[in-house]
């Protein structure tokens, strides 16, 4: 009980960097419902899609370290509200789009800005920040269960609007809720005059010190690695999943059913891997989360889909879902420490985002070469299961000692 009632004078910070994570994470992943009826209507191909979808996640992933770097300078608020910002921007100009330049412009470039600023290495950073470590791993599960919370909010109604009224409509829908981004940020802003006092050999090492000492850190490089892998299949569902689904004959509404229920069961999962990770080497959690998802994607792929057959395997995907994020981002706190904990993050995150990118772009490439997408999904299934078994293996030989801080 002592340790919850802590929590209560920074409880505000969570809420709003729990609330900012969930919109952004769930309106980005929703993005997928609107790939049918918008290709059809501006008149460009699923691949053409894909390529702002691409953009967005190489946008992300190039500036994730960049941001962290400013939240030293600059603080985190000044950030968080710019982005969320610009992700309403980047929203209207994807509803108003009538040429594939408007949605490279608005669902790549600016919402990809936007999330380096308000996605999961910003919000997790600000909790890390805010909390004791004894809290933290159990804090950045809760924090990484609300960025599903907005997928179950927002795909269910998008859906709905667009049968209805349009895609532009179900895309105006999500820039009303992304305006809830805004005093959100500003709220867990506070951060940046509650962050605890850093020990001496934090304060004085330097951003290109704390870059170098994680380079260096095999662990850390393996871990990046995989994470590559993460981004691809993750990216590749949010991106594509519907478009099969809709290939395949499903009800429309299946798609954006299957992206909440990847929501809802991803509050728990990540929950769970939040809990787990306070007391199992979180490297090796990660292995067996990659390997968990390829043999999902092999189950599923492998036969065409039904009801079903989608909602358990999205039930399944949900629990294996953003638990990498408390994690990847716990781990980082306990081994390089808090100060530069978002460049660090962001660096890792860049190599997420370069899976995202081949995710994204490549699957597309894939079906518009081949018009199926049986070569994407087993690429991904084969490449998961090798990363998660290197990941195994190397957390079960590496030495467990954080690397020395340089000073």
């Amino acid at each position: 009980m002592s340790r919850l009632s802590s929590l209560r004078p920074v409880l505000p910070i969570l809420i709003g960097a729990s609330v900012m994570l969930s919109l952004a994470m769930g309106l980005r992943q929703s993005l997928g419902i609107f790939v049918p009826p918008l290709t059809r209507d501006v008149g460009i191909s699923v691949g053409d899609f894909t390529i702002a979808v691409a953009i967005q996640n190489l946008t992300w992933g190039i500036l994730q370290p960049i941001a962290g770097a400013l939240a030293v300078r600059v603080g985190f608020r000044p950030l968080m509200v710019g982005g969320s910002a610009l992700y309403l921007l980047g929203l209207v100009l994807l509803a108003s789009a009538h040429s594939l330049l408007f949605v490279i412009i608005g669902a790549g470039l600016l919402i990809g800005t936007a999330m380096a600023t308000t996605g999961t290495a910003m919000a997790m950073a600000t909790a890390s920040s805010a909390v004791s470590p004894q809290m933290r791993s159990m804090v950045l599960g809760f924090v990484s269960a609300s960025g599903s919370l907005g997928a179950m909010l927002a795909a269910p109604i998008g859906q709905a609007i667009t049968q209805d009224w349009g895609w532009r409509m179900g895309v105006a829908a999500f820039v009303v809720l992304a305006i809830v981004m805004l005093p959100a940020a500003w709220t867990a802003g506070r951060v940046d005059k509650s962050r605890p006092p850093l020990d001496a050999r934090q304060a004085e090492q330097s951003g290109r010190q704390a870059l170098m000492s994680a380079l260096r850190h095999p662990p850390f490089l393996v871990m990046a690695f995989a994470y590559t892998v993460c981004g691809m299949q993750l990216v590749f569902l949010t991106t594509h999943l519907p478009a099969y689904l809709d290939i395949c004959g499903m009800d429309p509404m299946l798609s954006a059913q299957a992206l909440g229920l990847i929501g809802g069961f991803n509050v728990l999962g990540s929950l769970f891997f939040g809990w787990a990770g306070g007391r199992v080497n979180k490297l090796l959690l990660l292995g067996c989360i990659y390997m968990l998802r390829s043999i999902g994607f092999i189950w599923f792929f492998h036969t065409l889909p039904t009801p079903g057959s989608t909602m358990v395997f999205a039930s399944v995907m949900g629990f294996l879902w953003l638990g990498v994020s408390p994690l990847v981002q716990g781990w980082i706190a306990q081994t390089f420490g808090l100060r530069w904990q978002a460049m660090i993050a962001g660096v890792a995150f860049f190599s997420h985002q370069l899976g995202s990118f081949i995710g994204a772009f490549g699957g597309g490439w894939l079906y518009d070469l081949m018009s199926n997408y049986s070569m994407a999904w087993k690429i991904g299934a084969g490449l998961g299961l090798t990363v998660g078994a290197i990941q195994i293996g190397f957390a079960l030989r590496s030495r467990t000692q954080a690397p020395r801080l340089a000073v």
